[in-house]
């Protein structure tokens, strides 16, 4: 005849900052938890309000990108008709020092600005 145990109760386990938030991780101040706003857990737990938050992120990281290098194809796609025109050769290349540099640092300065501004809007309504 067999003989029936009791069913065992699953093992206790305390979990404290350190476990939770892995190796290394340091208590903060008064020993409690740090709350986090309710975008940035769920960015941290990945879930699909997370996952929106960060593709709006990328899809205006993109648009920018997307503009500054339409801009720099339009700039450079003109360059041949440039050329093309019958000019001294002194004034093809002040054209191309003076007139075409200043814009390519123009649109990358440009884009700096909107992808840093990107980023701090994003962690604006993250940290909220």
């Amino acid at each position: 005849m067999p003989e029936h145990h009791p069913p065992r109760r699953p093992r206790r386990e305390t979990v404290t900052y350190a476990s939770a938030h892995g190796p290394g991780a340091v208590t903060p101040p008064g020993g409690r938890r740090p709350v986090h706003p309710p975008a940035r857990s769920e960015i941290d737990e990945q879930t699909t309000l997370g996952h929106t938050y960060v593709r709006s992120l990328m899809r205006s990281q993109l648009r920018a990108a997307l503009t500054a290098l339409g801009a720099l194809a339009l700039l450079v796609g003109s360059l041949p008709l440039l050329l093309a025109l019958p000019a001294p050769e002194a004034l093809v290349w002040a054209a191309l020092g003076f007139g075409v540099y200043p814009v390519v640092w123009a649109i990358a300065h440009w884009y700096v600005r909107r992808a840093e501004r990107n980023e701090r809007d994003f962690t604006g309504l993250v940290e909220r």
